[in-house]
C-alpha cells in the first residue's frame, strides 16, 4: 500500500521549510527511522527520518522547493508483513492520508508515541476504507502538466513532483525493474509520459529518455564576467534578515566602545589548556568572554531583560547566544542555562554548539529562547563592530579582534594584547548608566580573570 508522508512542523510553529537533500531516490529501500531528507526551516537545517518501512515510490517535491508544512513530499509502498502493514505501527505525521483509500473517518486513536520532531496530535490521523476496484475506463485519463521546474537544476537522480492520475493516487507508475533501470540511468521518472498500460512507464521510455538531449543545469557560479547572479532569499537567511530589520527599527539601540588589555587573560587561556578538566575541549579567548558576560549579567540583571510593551520581563537565567556564521547565513544558537555551568561544562557546551552550527545540525529549540548575545567579529580580523540586538533580547556584546598594541602599564610603555569590545543595548530597557557598567565590568574581568572568582 502506498502511504504518503507529509512535511511536518518540526518545533516553534514554523509554516514551511525547503527541501535541501534527499538521501533516498525511488525505488530504495527504507527502514523506520532512517533519514530519508534534509530539509531547511527559518531556524535551522533538519534530517527528517522515515516513519514507515518499505520502498520508496516517488520523491513529490525537488531539492530547492520550498513548501509549506502539510505538503505531500514522499510515498512510500509499505510491504504488508503478516496480514499487518509495514510501519502500521507509526502514525502519519500531522495527518497524512494513504492514497487510493476513501470512506469516512473511523473513530479517533488514542495519542501513540511518535518519532523526534513529529508533531501528530490526537484525532487529526483518521483511517479510511479501501478504494473499491472501478471499471476499467473507455478512455484513459490524461496526466495533468508536471509543475514548472525549480529556478535552479536538481540532480538527475532525484525525483521531481509526481503527476497526479485516476483515483486521487500521486505516484508514478512502473515496474520495479523499469524504476532499477531509471535509477541505473540517472533518470528522472516523474518528467516522463508513460506509454504503458494506464499511463505507466515502460523501458522504452527511460531509454527514450537517456537518449533524448538534455538541458545543461544552472550551477552557482557560472554567471559569465560582466553578468548578474541572483540568489533567492530563503531560510535562514530570509529569517535572520526579517528579524534584523525588525529589530533595528524598533529598539532604540545604543552601542559603547571600550579598549581592554587583555594579555591576562591570554595566559589563562593557555594555562586552562594545560588543564585535565580541559583536555579535548577547545579553550578560546571566546569562553571568558562569555564567562565574563554571564557574570556581569548576575550584577546587573537588567542586561538580561526584555521589553514586551506591556512590561520588562527580567530573566534571572541566562540563555547565551552565539553568533555564527554559515554557508547558509548566520545563525545564533544557545547555550541554555549557561549561568549555571562551570567553567569546563561551559567550554564543552560552547565547543559543541558552534561545531554543529557550522554543520548546520542545530535543532530549531537551540536557536530559540536566547536571552543575551555575543559575537565574536575578532575571527575575521576586525577590531569591532555596531551589532543588531536580537529581537526578545536586550544586549548583544561584540567582541574585536586580539592583536599587539602600545599600552601604558604603569606609566611605562609596553606591547600588550588589545582588543575592542562593543556593547550594543535597547535604550527601553537599559539606560546610558547601566549599559556602561556592564560593559565596564566585562573589561575589568578580561583585564583582571581573577575578578570572575571575586564576583562569581
Amino acid at each position: 500500500m502506498l502511504r504518503e508522508f507529509r512535511l511536518p512542523d518540526v518545533g516553534e510553529g514554523l509554516t514551511e521549510a525547503e527541501i535541501v537533500k534527499w538521501h533516498v531516490a525511488a525505488g530504495d529501500t527504507v527502514k523506520i527511522n532512517q533519514t530519508i531528507v534534509e530539509i531547511e526551516t527559518a531556524k535551522a537545517v533538519v534530517e527528517l527520518p522515515s516513519p514507515y518501512e518499505g520502498t520508496v515510490s516517488a520523491l513529490l517535491v525537488d531539492e530547492g522547493r520550498t513548501v509549506e508544512v502539510g505538503t505531500p513530499i514522499i510515498s512510500v509502498d509499505v510491504v504488508p508483513e503478516d496480514g499487518t502493514e509495514a510501519g502500521e505501527a507509526i502514525p502519519p505525521a500531522e495527518g497524512a492520508v494513504e492514497p487510493g483509500m476513501v470512506g469516512g473517518p473511523a473513530p479517533k486513536p488514542e495519542r501513540q508515541p511518535v518519532l523526534v520532531g513529529y508533531g501528530v496530535k490526537p484525532g487529526t490521523t483518521t483511517r479510511r476504507q479501501r478504494k473499491q476496484p472501478a471499471a476499467p475506463s473507455a478512455t484513459p485519463a490524461t496526466p495533468a502538466p508536471a509543475p514548472a521546474p525549480a529556478t535552479v537544476a536538481v540532480p538527475p537522480q532525484v525525483q521531481a513532483p509526481a503527476v497526479p492520475r485516476q483515483g486521487g493516487r500521486i505516484s508514478v507508475l512502473a515496474k520495479p525493474p523499469v524504476r532499477k533501470l531509471a535509477k541505473d540511468l540517472g533518470v528522472d521518472l516523474s518528467t516522463l509520459v508513460g506509454t504503458g498500460p494506464q499511463g505507466s512507464i515502460t523501458r522504452d521510455d527511460v531509454q527514450a529518455a537517456v537518449a533524448a538531449p538534455a538541458a545543461a543545469p544552472y550551477r552557482a557560479g557560472d554567471v559569465p564576467a560582466g553578468g548578474e547572479e541572483r540568489i533567492p532569499v530563503k531560510g535562514v537567511r530570509k529569517a535572520t534578515a526579517q528579524a534584523m530589520v525588525a529589530s533595528a527599527f524598533t529598539a532604540p539601540h545604543v552601542t559603547e566602545w571600550l579598549q581592554v588589555d587583555v594579555t591576562e587573560t591570554m595566559e589563562a587561556v593557555r594555562r586552562l589548556r594545560e588543564l585535565p578538566d580541559f583536555a579535548g575541549v577547545k579553550v578560546s579567548p571566546l569562553l571568558l568572554v562569555a564567562k565574563a558576560l554571564i557574570t556581569a549579567v548576575r550584577r546587573h540583571p537588567m542586561a538580561n531583560a526584555a521589553w514586551t510593551d506591556e512590561e520588562i520581563i527580567v530573566k534571572r537565567y541566562v540563555n547565551l547566544g552565539i553568533a555564527a556564521a554559515t554557508d547558509r547565513g548566520l545563525i545564533v544558537p544557545k547555550i541554555k542555562d549557561a549561568h549555571a555551568m562551570s567553567l569546563p561544562e561551559l567550554a564543552r557546551a560552547l565547543t559543541e554548539l558552534t561545531e554543529r552550527a557550522r554543520a548546520g545540525k542545530c535543532s530549531p529549540a537551540e536557536l530559540t529562547g536566547g536571552t543575551i548575545t555575543i559575537t565574536n567579529v575578532g575571527v575575521f580580523g576586525v577590531d569591532a563592530g555596531t551589532p543588531i540586538i536580537n529581537p526578545g533580547e536586550a544586549a548583544i556584546l561584540a567582541v574585536g579582534q586580539i592583536r599587539d598594541m602600545p599600552w601604558v602599564v604603569d606609566g611605562q610603555l609596553a606591547v600588550r594584547k588589545v582588543t575592542t569590545l562593543a556593547l550594543s543595548f535597547d535604550h527601553r530597557v537599559i539606560d546610558g548608566e547601566q549599559g556602561s557598567y556592564v560593559l565596564r565590568d566585562v573589561g575589568a574581568m578580561l583585564e583582571d580573570p581573577l575578578r570572575m572568582l571575586a564576583w562569581s
